[in-house]
């Protein structure tokens, strides 16, 4: 009947999930093989896959425990147990065992929900006896020799049910009179010789609690017994694998959604407002495991780095693909001041608004800051204030090493490229190909990367001595044209002096000297390949893609023709993972790619907004950022991202700052690193009023695609209520569904309540998202939609070289890829001085570059550099190290 009910239960968590495949691990280290046989038996009966781990008889504990940590970990085990001398059951081995795959439920955890009357496993034996008592209520109960775990467990038990429960040594000398009283007496083993039956009180019934099955066979043979004998045996190994289903029950509900066991952090905001790293180090961040748990994250599906940052494994995204995606918030922004306008810290303040004080799931999603700002102008890119990411030293410097491996994955295949040229430049067909395809041991074959571009090449054989001199020729000359080569290497620090070099001046590099440059390492294209991508496989593919020259018969040459896919994706195998931190409430965050929203599309990754929306729920919130103004990181997030992910935006929360419209107004300039001047710092009604028209321009663009816009007003301490409520009144009158003053960086989540507030009403409006062009449009109109209806613009003039590159990519057949705009980010024109609302301009393309591998064609408008350069006083001067205490200073 166990073996039955078990079978039909497992059946049914099949026909619900059929990839799942149950499996127990037994650990087993004596050499009984009938309990073996019986463990295997019962498994195939009900259905059940069991893995058994012999390990020698005279192992250790320190042997087994080792065993068993490394099966904890193995995410295609959902059981555990073990198999034992008695010797070897100690609380050390039994503690080692995971409480959640704890199917012979004998861990401290499992014990303890037992006696507490909480739900949890009983272990075998002890439902083995019980299954055997039937109702006890009443009885006195006897338990000889059961120790331990298991005599805990039972004596529990037994209680629950009403029987009067006595615990005796075999060896005890009031055992003999123990027993004449007992309704019910439990061996722990078989019944000691020198215990005579005639002890037993008669009608008694023995249970003997050994689970080998020679002792069972040995009890249930005796018929002189004046009491009724029983020896758990095989029911206990049944009742281990109906357990074991038990927790596949278990062990499938956990992988499913379920509200968020959420703890914030307290935030106790001081005034005036520290900086931002004292913030930062004032707070205590959670252990990143806790967190982890907290928001619904198993075990298996993080990798940890240190105390406060974790990888998530893209499992997640298979085990949650049938729970519902949560409400999607894109935070845009007005046209900025060079000192920006404070959208990373709108997106945490929102964050931590939602779930820290309204209590709904929500996380926000934010890129990864380059090195580059970091030391250079802008400073941390944590938020700020009581509004950020902490900790925020660790966010900005280095992280989990994501942009090192763009790094090298982006100079490995510059210099397999200039390898190339050197190789096929010096050397004849034949010579090529011997090295290219060498003898390794006796052994001549094609590399799996080889193959698929013999098949590329329309050559179907597979052996290389098959290939005739013409195929050979095909296969080993990519005959790349330099001039014509689009793929730079790139460093994460600003060097103006990179921005032009020339490589291979070395003797040994025999005359092949070329001019290049280096661009900063966020701009490079398999930066926005990781931002773009949604999984291994896909990345993998998008880097085969790569176009990084061309051929002297004008044919793009890709990175899979050089040959160095497969290395690309191994250097990137780990940046692919989200990285998880918080926000000073304690609040999730996912930190996940940096492509600049100027040169690329400027939005963290595809991948990280997929599995929070699956990790939020259906009624969660996702809030993610886009660079800069809404004329370019909206613009692009809409048309090149939602594109590539097939997620729906639910509102997008417009961001300004009192500053920023004065500016547009015809304030004076606002320069980093030097003191506002008096028009920023006192009340101008006027010049607010006339930058709002900046405003209103932003809101029309954010209407353009269909989207409700709610306005977050980022308060200054300088602002004026009049000013405030003039720039919310405006606002409105404008379309935005709401508009909200919001103090979050003086006072964390509680001062965007009303942010929050108002996002939760606006995901509620009618949404009618849609793209602005069609990808069908040739490249130049695609690019003058943009130019028109988002910046204002009459018309775009393309120059020579621009318009031949639009030839050229329709010709090779990537005109239907979506426009990315490397555009200033301090004007709706191509002009950074041009503030407001410029209007009659032409939009002048200089040039027109692709990332095929990302999905994108760029026109660069006007000139645009790809390597920043630093500024005289460089924020690198206030940065310091406290050689004590390991402290980093002055970050920002």
């Amino acid at each position: 009947r166990v073996t039955e009910n078990a079978k039909n239960s497992l059946a049914s968590l099949k026909r619900e999930n059929p990839r799942l495949e149950p499996t127990l691990a037994i650990i087993q280290a004596h050499n009984d093989q009938l309990i073996q046989e019986a463990n295997k038996n019962f498994a195939k009966e009900i259905g059940l896959r069991v893995i058994h781990i012999c390990l020698p008889e005279g192992s250790t504990k320190d042997e087994i425990v080792s065993e068993i940590l490394r099966l904890n970990e193995d995410p295609n085990v959902q059981g555990l147990a073990l198999d034992l001398p008695e010797s070897l059951y100690s609380s050390k081995v039994l503690n080692a065992v995971k409480p959640e795959k704890d199917v012979d439920g004998l861990s401290s955890v499992n014990l303890g929900r037992l006696v507490h009357g909480d739900d949890c496993l009983v272990p075998p034996t002890v439902c083995a006896v019980m299954e055997l008592l039937g109702d006890i209520g009443g009885k006195k109960v006897l338990l000889v020799g059961m120790r331990g775990a298991e005599g805990a467990a039972l004596q529990s038990v037994l209680q629950r049910q009403g029987a009067a429960v006595l615990s005796c040594h075999c060896k005890a000398p009031q055992l003999q009179s123990e027993l004449s009283h007992a309704d019910t007496v439990v061996f722990g083993s078989v019944k000691p010789d020198d215990v005579p039956v005639s002890w037993i009180k008669p009608g008694a019934t023995v249970i003997y609690g050994a689970q080998d099955l020679l002792s069972e066979k040995h009890n249930n043979a005796q018929q002189n017994s004046p009491a009724a004998e029983t020896t758990v045996g095989s029911l206990a190994v049944a009742m281990r694998m109906q357990n074991m289903v038990k927790n596949m029950e278990r062990w499938i509900h956990s992988q499913r959604h379920r509200k968020w066991d959420f703890h914030s952090l307290k935030l106790q905001p001081l005034s005036p407002v520290p900086s931002d790293i004292e913030i930062s180090r004032a707070q205590s961040p959670k252990a990143v495991d806790v967190l982890a748990k907290e928001i619904g994250l198993l075990t298996d599906e993080i990798e940890i780095y240190g105390q406060t940052k974790a990888k998530v494994r893209l499992s997640l995204l298979e085990r949650l693909k049938d729970q519902p995606d949560g409400k999607y918030v894109l935070v845009a922004g007005i046209t900025p001041t060079p000192l920006g306008e404070g959208k990373s810290t709108v997106t945490v303040g929102l964050v931590q608004a939602l779930t820290a004080h309204l209590n709904i799931n929500s996380f926000a999603c934010l890129r990864q800051p380059s090195q580059g700002p970091t030391f250079g102008v802008k400073g941390g890119a944590a938020g700020g204030g009581y509004a950020q990411v902490i900790p925020m030293e660790e966010f900005n410097l280095h992280l989990t090493g994501d942009i090192h491996a763009i790094t090298a994955a982006n100079n490995l295949l510059a210099a397999a490229i200039d390898a190339r040229i050197l190789h096929e430049n010096t050397q004849s067909d034949k010579s090529l190909y011997n090295r290219l395809v060498p003898v390794v041991n006796g052994v001549r074959g094609f590399s799996a990367i080889q193959l698929a571009r013999l098949r590329r090449l329309g050559i179907n054989k597979t052996d290389p001595g098959a290939l005739t001199e013409e195929e050979i020729s095909k296969f080993v000359r990519l005959d790349i044209d330099p001039s014509t080569i689009t793929w730079q290497r790139v460093v994460d620090t600003n060097d103006r002096f990179l921005r032009k070099i020339t490589v291979g001046q070395a003797n040994t590099e025999k005359g092949f000297a070329r001019q290049a440059q280096f661009d900063i390492a966020v701009a490079s294209e398999i930066m926005a390949i990781l931002a773009l991508t949604t999984s291994l496989q896909d990345m993998k593919e998008r880097l085969g893609r790569v176009v990084v020259a061309n051929d002297k018969k004008g044919e793009p040459v890709t990175a899979e023709d050089l040959g160095v896919t497969g290395a690309l994706a191994v250097l990137m195998k780990d940046a692919i993972k989200p990285t998880l931190m918080q926000t000073l409430e304690g609040t999730p965050v996912f930190v996940h790619a940096g492509p600049f929203a100027n040169i690329a599309h400027g939005s963290s990754s595809v991948l990280a907004d997929k599995i929070a929306l699956k990790l939020v729920g259906e009624k969660g919130f996702v809030v993610t950022e886009a660079g800069f103004g809404a004329d370019i990181g909206m613009e692009k997030f809409f048309n090149i991202k939602c594109r590539a992910s097939g997620l729906v935006p639910s509102v997008v929360v417009l961001v300004a700052t009192v500053r920023a419209l004065k500016m547009h107004g015809g304030g004076p300039n606002v320069t980093a690193g030097a003191p506002l001047k008096k028009e920023y710092t006192e009340e101008n009604l006027q010049l607010v009023a006339d930058g709002c028209c900046n405003l209103q321009k932003q809101i029309q663009i954010t209407q353009l695609f269909g989207v409700p816009v709610v306005v977050a007003l980022n308060v200054f301490k300088t602002d004026s209520p009049a000013e405030i409520d003039l720039v919310c009144k405006i606002a409105k009158e404008s379309g935005a569904f709401d508009a909200v003053p919001c103090n979050h960086w003086s006072a964390g989540g509680r001062g965007a309540i009303k942010l929050a507030q108002a996002v939760e009403k606006a995901v509620n409006q009618k949404n009618s998202f849609k793209y602005l062009y069609s990808l069908e449009l040739p490249i130049v109109e695609k690019i003058r939609t943009i130019a028109q209806k988002v910046y204002g613009a009459q018309d775009i003039e393309l120059s020579p070289a621009a318009q031949s590159q639009v030839d050229r990519y329709t010709q090779q057949g990537f005109g239907n890829l979506p426009i990315c705009m490397a555009k200033t980010h301090l004007s709706l024109s191509h002009q950074p001085e041009r503030k407001g609302v410029p209007t009659g301009f032409i939009l002048p393309i200089s040039d027109v570059r692709a990332s095929i591998g990302a999905g994108f064609i760029y026109p660069l408008v006007g000139t645009m550099s790809t390597m920043p350069g630093l500024p005289t006083r460089s924020c690198f001067y206030d940065i310091d190290l406290d050689p004590i205490t390991e402290e980093v200073k002055g970050l920002f």
